[in-house]
């Protein structure tokens, strides 16, 4: 938990996820904590859901709402959640970002026909041998 407490309040992180040719691209998410983990979601066809795809290594790091960091990067593994995952992780971001997540993100995915994929994030402190031998690492 110490290592994700600086995004409890958080209202938004810099994701960095790596091209195939390792290139680091940054783009700020919503973000929420529950114990261990964090999760944040996008759509399906999004540039770092292809990144995530092709490499799950990320680095995190707290940000203003436009992605100018206000603290030192984490780095982690990410993971797409099952269907029953999602709902958690979806209510979950309701919670916090009411207008944003309940109604905005949700509305906005469904009107342009966006597929809404939800992502936990895996601190690599928080890394164990069970989550290695799943993929996840």
């Amino acid at each position: 938990m110490k290592v994700l407490e600086p995004f409890i309040s958080q209202w938004a992180a810099l994701l960095t996820t790596f091209r195939r040719d390792g290139t680091p691209v940054g783009t700020p998410v919503s973000i929420v904590v529950e114990g261990d983990h964090a999760y944040f979601r996008t759509w399906s066809t999004s540039g770092k859901m292809k990144r995530i795809r092709n490499n799950s290594e990320v680095r995190i790091s707290p940000s203003t709402a436009l992605g100018k960091p206000t603290g030192p990067a984490i780095r982690g593994h990410v993971r797409v959640l099952k269907p029953d995952e999602a709902t958690h992780a979806a209510r979950l971001l309701a919670r916090k970002h009411p207008i944003m997540h309940r109604f905005l993100v949700p509305m906005a995915h469904r009107l342009r026909g966006y597929e809404t994929v939800h992502f936990e994030l895996i601190p690599h402190d928080n890394l164990t041998a069970e989550s290695t031998k799943e993929g996840v690492a």
